[in-house]
């Protein structure tokens, strides 16, 4: 914590987000868990202002709610909720990756920066330890994957609504891991993503996306 402490950053407000999030994603934080802007604040060693701040960007993004004279809580996400998000995931990412092909946004380096992530997934996927150890790593790679190719498109609007959707799947696939389906899987369905990209196959592009997306074990049943 002393760590922390001394390398604080200008923006208090992103670093609550953030110290937040992890604890989420780590499984620290579960779903209606309450979280008090003390206690926050103490773990941080930092004033209620900022804590204020930052959660209330956590409720902008869906990850947390207000409750009126009862306080602040990671929010609950049905099955339904979590459909409905990665149907607005795929209307949006699939006019990113038309940006992408018909301005022809990425490099060869681009590609290849994108295929070592790819082969980080799939080492973390096939590596020994905890399953909800390797979701959560498998997450953050999917979310570098995926966040390098909406900043290629060079739409902040679309880029920030899918960063705060990416946030809300996150927290579904750590406390549901049923969601992940086959991690192995997950990871190599970006293969193809890159694959119809450099082809410039527009459609065959978005059909590798939507595959990726259905490998979710409880979203089989809508395909």
């Amino acid at each position: 914590m002393e760590d922390e402490k001394r390398s604080l950053p200008e923006n208090l407000s992103s670093l609550v987000v953030d110290y937040i999030k992890n604890k989420i994603f780590k499984g620290q934080f579960k779903e209606g868990d309450h979280v008090t802007e003390v206690k926050i604040a103490e773990e941080l060693g930092i004033s209620r202002a900022p804590v204020r701040e930052g959660i209330r960007e956590l409720q902008n993004q869906g990850l947390m709610k207000s409750v009126p004279r009862k306080g602040n809580f990671i929010v609950r996400m049905g099955l339904d909720d979590v459909r409905e998000i990665f149907d607005i995931r795929l209307l949006l990412e699939n006019s990113v990756l038309e940006m992408i092909i018909k301005e022809k946004k990425l490099t060869e380096a681009n590609y290849n920066s994108l295929t070592q992530i790819i082969d980080q997934m799939v080492t973390i996927a096939n590596g020994h330890g905890d399953d909800a150890e390797k979701i959560v790593k498998i997450n953050q790679k999917d979310m570098e994957f995926h966040g390098f190719l909406w900043e290629k498109s060079g739409s902040k609007r679309r880029e920030k609504i899918l960063r705060d959707l990416y946030g809300q799947l996150q927290m579904a696939m750590v406390i549901d891991t049923q969601l992940t389906g086959d991690l192995g899987v997950t990871a190599k369905d970006h293969y193809d993503i890159i694959k119809y990209l450099k082809l410039g196959d527009l459609e065959n592009c978005k059909s590798a996306l939507k595959n990726h997306i259905s490998t979710y074990k409880s979203l089989k049943t809508e395909n």
